[in-house]
């Protein structure tokens, strides 16, 4: 009777590991069980409470810290608005929130509404604050824009400067003129300052200031002028190997420059984007942090809908860190540090949901003929994690990660990397629909370049950022993501092996 009572459990066990493995490799499509969900803290993308984080003004401190003070944002504005607030971190991992170190001004002042600037120190230790003030009733005829100065010891109280104020020169919009940027050229002795400005024949321009005692300045005209945009935002000026780079930012996009001179001429490569459109990643200034350049900027909040792929001003903080590449061209990846804060790994599983799909080990191969898709489920996605694999693909297809499949969320949505239209996309859009309609938000991207594609995925809550080959990032909000949401990787009318799959999440320690 024993006997027998084994050998049926030995027989029922040896049923369902083969149905397992008939669901992988073509049989009746299995299931991986729901798995509890619960949202974590933003300590990758923060936000303060109650607000979100405008323009970033990165600094780093002589103990090793870097500093982003950004302009406050709410959804409810008064008159006065965007004081500044503080995060500090010394590994991209956890953020100190200081809260406001300075207010806007009065209605009467030139800045009841402050706009982007940065933050330096200088010569004998004192640290600056040079920012944008904003007055919509136009200062007396000035203009409604100046740049604007302020002063502390410790970082936290600043005290402004009121008669170091000053607005546009002549020939340059009174309106548009902010965002200065400030430090020191050891070659020239005296500080720059570069300013957005908008000159009246060239339109959108970086205009170049000098000082030796940083409260009044000589204008020395534009150092880049690609005459294309309206306003050239928040620019910065770094310099990475022998290569000088400006970066700044108009159209909702985060855009750059290179050089082989600080004066320049500065042109941009054929592909100057970073990351995606529609207010994904903007504003971004850069700072370097143990030999490490970060590009520092935000993550725009939801718009018409959570996953429309129309992002508002102002939303998470987000940084990214700058490769350069053989040929002088930037490139982004996910900041190093975080292979400190991801520590445990998840063993892999898969099964099979939709197509022709074989797995083994740590890969999966997907067939999908033409006008189908194919797709293998890899379970629910955890609120924080970090995922790599090597993706091969068809030079016409379009594969990449698919949310959904829960019980409460059915239906697939699809963030692709798209030969077919050269771009990395993601707006929502179900599978079975990506033929249907244009991408909304997206980056391009030349896939010609590498057979395989190593890809990065870094996940906290709605929080989606897509890093591929140390080119480019795709960043995004995806509600399908969460909530108990799976995670799956589909190919659509193509062929496609996802090779060296692993997935880390924080260990419970952290």
């Amino acid at each position: 009777m024993g006997m027998r009572t084994a050998s049926s459990y030995l027989a029922a066990i040896t049923a369902f590991a083969l149905s397992l493995v008939l669901g992988a490799c073509g049989g009746a499509p299995a299931n991986l069980p729901d798995e509890p969900y619960e949202p974590v803290d933003y300590r990758l993308y923060p936000a303060p409470e109650g607000g979100y984080v405008g323009d970033t003004m990165p600094f780093v401190t002589d103990e090793g810290e870097l500093e982003l003070y950004y302009l406050y944002e709410t959804d409810h504005n008064g008159q006065g608005y965007h004081p500044v607030y503080k995060y500090s971190t010394d590994d991209l991992c956890g953020y100190e929130d200081h809260g406001m170190v300075m207010s806007f001004g009065l209605m009467s002042d030139p800045d009841p509404a402050i706009g982007t600037g940065s933050v330096m120190q200088d010569q004998d230790g004192l640290y600056h604050l040079f920012y944008t003030g904003h007055n919509d009733t136009g200062n007396s005829g000035r203009g409604r824009e100046c740049v604007m100065h302020a002063t502390s010891t410790d970082r936290e109280t600043w005290t402004k400067i009121p008669e170091d104020t000053f607005f546009a020169p002549e020939g340059y919009s009174k309106d548009d003129f902010r965002d200065p940027e400030v430090f020191w050229v050891e070659e020239d002795q005296c500080y720059w300052m570069l300013i957005a400005a908008r000159e009246n024949e060239q339109g959108g321009v970086v205009a170049k200031y000098t000082s030796t005692d940083l409260s009044t300045w000589e204008f020395h005209g534009p150092i880049y002028a690609p005459h294309e945009q309206f306003m050239l935002e928040c620019p910065d000026l770094f310099k990475m190997g022998d290569r000088y780079y400006l970066t700044y930012s108009w159209d909702c996009v985060t855009y750059y420059a290179m050089g082989d001179s600080m004066d320049g001429p500065f042109t941009a490569p054929a592909d100057n984007v970073l990351d995606g459109n529609n207010f994904v990643f903007y504003a971004a200034k850069t700072a370097e942090l143990d030999g490490a350049r970060y590009l520092c900027g935000w993550i725009g909040r939801a718009g018409m809908s959570a996953d429309s792929g129309m992002y508002l001003w102002a939303g998470n903080l987000l940084n990214h860190e700058l490769i350069q590449h053989d040929d002088g061209t930037l490139g982004v990846r996910a900041p190093q540090t975080f292979s400190g804060y991801f520590t445990e790994e998840l063993p892999f599983r898969a099964v099979k949901k939709e197509g022709s799909v074989k797995i083994a080990d740590n890969s999966i191969a997907l067939q999908a003929s033409e006008g189908a898709y194919a797709l293998a489920d890899m379970g629910t996605r955890p609120a924080t994690m970090l995922f790599e694999c090597d993706v091969a693909f068809d030079e016409s297809g379009c594969v990449g990660f698919a949310f959904g499949g829960g019980e409460s969320d059915e239906p697939y949505t699809a963030l692709c990397l798209d030969a077919r239209t050269g771009m990395l996309h993601y707006e929502g859009f179900y599978i079975e629909q990506l033929r249907q309609f244009d991408p909304v938000m997206f980056t391009t991207f030349d896939f010609s370049k590498n057979a395989t594609h190593h890809v990065t995925l870094v996940c906290e809550n709605e929080i989606v950022i897509m890093y591929v080959d140390g080119v480019k990032a795709l960043s995004a909000r995806i509600s399908h993501s969460t909530d108990g949401a799976h995670f799956c990787v589909f190919a659509d009318g193509c062929d496609a092996e996802f090779a060296n799959i692993s997935m880390m999440r924080p260990s419970a320690a952290d």
